[in-house]
């Protein structure tokens, strides 16, 4: 072991002394992501408060070494509740000298660097792109740096139980998982029985894995790392009572579609296909087909949004889920669902784009796409999820909207809430309300477009029924018989009455309020989806300062609640926080002519409470 330390250049602790961010980071093939998310589980039954963020490379394969390749996971956790994954690590564990050429810059100063020497050789560091040696050409000066082997470390470990050097060296994440979880005073054994359960308790090849983990705990007391990482405790968290689980946004969207199809008392289908960061909701359903879900996964994206739609005209819940470049494929079904007035429920996990752009990384792009994207005057209502755990509710709202008003619903989730988890409390189901569909089964008097007095929502007729055959598609209809009608007139009652039904939704959604601050003031910062978290700690932070800061946060995309242009207009100022180029800001400027301000960021990478702070001290005065 090799310790650095440079007190004359940010020695300094954590500012939040309830918290750390710890990143992890190598090749793709070092096995980050397992790290990450064993140390997350360990930390959650630890009683800790947590929220991660697994970076992922684009490259499915990119040459070892490379920057390209590199794989990331970050979890901020601590004894008060955490918002998100952290602004900047306070120890930044890496794998290869391309894993640091790529973190190193986000580091806190006065942070800490672990750093596998092992592979720090005269290649690989070319390879990375450095020109020279990271480690003593000044670039981490201003971190503390600790330099072990963790290759040699891995190969001793193994050596006992005569497995492969390749497979030795994949026990170099565990023993880094051991070397955490002394660092954090987190108990082990429950990895290791899931290592056991894993492999076989006499498998050499989990042996040499637990042996790993057993020597990395030991590792920090026994070379006495304690100088500079003596063990932390962080007390649990007092959560509302109940029974938690860590739970990522993917799981929780699953789970909220099958909660909302059984509280509307439907079977349901979800017709899908794979796309980044989207395929883990197909991957999840697919499992649960005892619940009543069918999963397909079809040939294309169009084909999928349309065999989601003939299974709503079925009377299934029908189901589809995408990114941005599949979603603007749908766009053709998705128009024939709003012209049959089907119930469709469509998820859309957005990634960086135009086109393929960055497959794994995270943006807010296709707000533009959910409340405009289609061709003619055709509305539907958008729904936003904030947190991995919220999307199990967004998802249950969509399906009641849908079923209730006979239309496709959008939800809108990103990469970053996809892949994240966080601790969740398992609700009841008693405590939502059903709102089973009721078919109609009577013919008499039927016509296909006769409409709801209060929804405008039309019957949705089982095809089969006795005596109320029908027709439906994509030319435009009668305004009651539901034949083909080109009269002008027919036209524009439809198209008026399509969108009165979505316009009328916002009776039917609660009215806005403030997530912290007062409902007027200097400033409201408002933001959607998965800014939620960095926006609210920043707000809250700096009103302890003195600042008059607010904190909106929209769930409800379109339509908007009824009462949000009278709260926002309430402000002096307005910042809209997103990760786009402007789509929230220009949606509220159309419709309320709002004099806002925009905080926009496009890297990929979510937005940091530090930047929201950097706002609120421009826009408003203490």
């Amino acid at each position: 072991m090799n310790l650095q330390s440079n007190p004359s250049r940010g020695d300094a602790p954590s500012q939040d002394q309830q918290s750390v961010v710890v990143r992890f980071a190598g090749d793709s093939g070092d096995g980050v992501q397992l790290l990450g998310s064993q140390f997350s589980q360990e930390t959650a039954l630890a009683g800790n408060s947590l929220a991660t963020f697994p970076d992922f490379p684009a490259e499915i394969r990119a040459p070892t070494g490379t920057t390209y390749g590199v794989s990331a996971f970050q979890i901020n956790f601590g004894s008060r509740i955490i918002k998100t994954a952290g602004d900047q690590p306070d120890v930044l564990v890496v794998f290869n000298p391309a894993a640091l050429k790529v973190n190193h810059k986000q580091l806190r100063r006065g942070g800490i660097v672990i750093l596998d020497s092992g592979t720090f050789k005269e290649k690989e560091i070319k390879r990375a792109e450095w020109d020279s040696d990271p480690r003593t050409n000044g670039v981490l000066a201003d971190f503390r740096v600790i330099e072990i082997d963790i290759s040699k470390q891995a190969l001793e470990c193994a050596k006992p139980f005569g497995v492969s050097q390749k497979e030795a060296l994949r026990t170099k994440n565990i023993w880094m998982l051991g070397l955490v979880s002394w660092m954090y005073d987190h108990n082990i054994q429950p990895i290791m029985d899931s290592l056991n359960k894993k492999f076989g308790a006499e498998d050499p090849v989990g042996l040499a894995n637990v042996a790993a983990l057993k020597a990395g705990h030991a590792y920090g007391e026994i070379h006495e790392v304690s100088g500079e990482l003596s063990p932390r405790t962080f007390p649990a968290v007092k959560h509302e009572p109940g029974t938690y689980r860590l739970i990522s946004g993917a799981e929780a969207l699953a789970w909220g579609l099958l909660a909302g199809a059984k509280l509307a008392d439907l079977e349901a289908v979800l017709a899908s296909y794979p796309i980044t960061p989207s395929s883990p909701i197909l991957h999840i359903l697919a499992r649960l087909r005892q619940f009543g879900i069918t999963t397909f996964q079809a040939e294309d994206e169009i084909a999928a949004c349309c065999a989601a739609l003939g299974a709503s005209f079925a009377g299934k819940l029908g189901i589809t889920a995408s990114s941005g470049p599949g979603i603007a494929l749908k766009t053709e079904a998705i128009g024939l669902g709003i012209s049959t007035e089907l119930p469709l429920v469509i998820v859309n996990t957005q990634r960086a784009g135009p086109s393929t752009g960055m497959p794994t990384k995270t943006e807010q792009s296709d707000l533009y796409l959910a409340v405009w994207g289609r061709n003619a005057d055709a509305p539907i209502p958008v729904v936003a999820s904030r947190s991995p755990g919220d999307c199990f509710d967004v998802a249950i709202e969509a399906v009641r909207l849908a079923t209730k008003y006979m239309t496709p619903v959008m939800i809108l989730s990103d990469g970053y809430i996809a892949n994240a988890a966080e601790p969740w409390r398992i609700p009841t189901m008693s405590d939502y309300t059903p709102f089973k569909v009721n078919f109609r089964t009577d013919p008499e008097g039927y016509q296909v477009f006769m409409r709801d007095a209060k929804t405008l929502a039309r019957p949705w007729v089982k095809p089969g029924t006795p005596g109320m055959m029908h027709r439906i598609g994509g030319i435009e209809k009668d305004s009651l018989s539901g034949n083909i009608s080109y009269a002008d007139a027919n036209h524009q009652k439809m198209t008026d009455t399509r969108a009165a039904k979505i316009n009328n939704i916002a009776d039917d959604i609660p009215a806005q309020v403030p997530e912290i601050g007062n409902t007027k003031g200097k400033l409201a910062v408002v933001g959607w989806g998965s800014t939620y978290g960095p926006i609210n700690r920043a707000v809250a932070n700096m009103r302890d300062q003195g600042f008059d800061a607010a904190h909106i946060h929209i769930r409800h995309i379109w339509p908007l609640p009824r009462n949000l242009e009278a709260l926002l207009k309430s402000y002096d100022k307005v910042v809209v926080a997103e990760m786009n180029n402007g789509q929230m800001l220009t949606l509220l400027k159309s419709q309320y002519l709002l004099d806002a301000k925009g905080l926009l960021k496009v890297s990929g990478q979510p937005l940091k409470i530090e930047e929201v702070e950097n706002a609120i001290r421009t826009h408003c005065s203490a």
